[in-house]
């Protein structure tokens, strides 16, 4: 089992590509653990923006009467893809894995296949 920290750095180290990640409550907005960004890449903020992008996802979802799980959010730019996993089990239900990749460097299929793994590990 990781906590925030060690989930992080697995992250950063495991995932090719990887500018930046973060671990965020999307009932709050709030970032619980960052790593990697920049100047260019502020994950406090992406962390409050994605969370409008989750609750919005969430109530579009009730209002369509869908009542399956969303598994993650993809983000493609033009030079990155964004990483929206949302977390599952006990204690984890209104958390996120925020992830920022370079889109040239990544394997997106082996970014989430690891993601999951990390997301699976984490325990809060």
């Amino acid at each position: 089992m990781a906590n925030v920290d060690t989930a992080l750095k697995d992250i950063m180290t495991s995932v090719e590509g990887t500018l930046g990640a973060a671990v965020v409550d999307y009932s709050s907005g709030m970032a619980l653990g960052t790593a990697g960004g920049g100047r260019d890449l502020d994950l406090a903020v992406g962390a409050a923006g994605n969370t409008d992008v989750i609750r919005a996802k969430v109530r579009t979802m009730e209002h369509l009467g869908l009542t399956d799980a969303i598994e993650d959010v993809l983000i493609t730019l033009g030079n990155q893809y964004h990483l929206l996993l949302l977390c599952t089990g006990h204690g984890k239900e209104t958390l996120f894995l925020y992830l920022v990749l370079d889109k040239r460097k990544a394997n997106l299929a082996m970014a989430r296949h690891q993601l999951r793994r990390i997301e699976a590990d984490l325990e809060i």
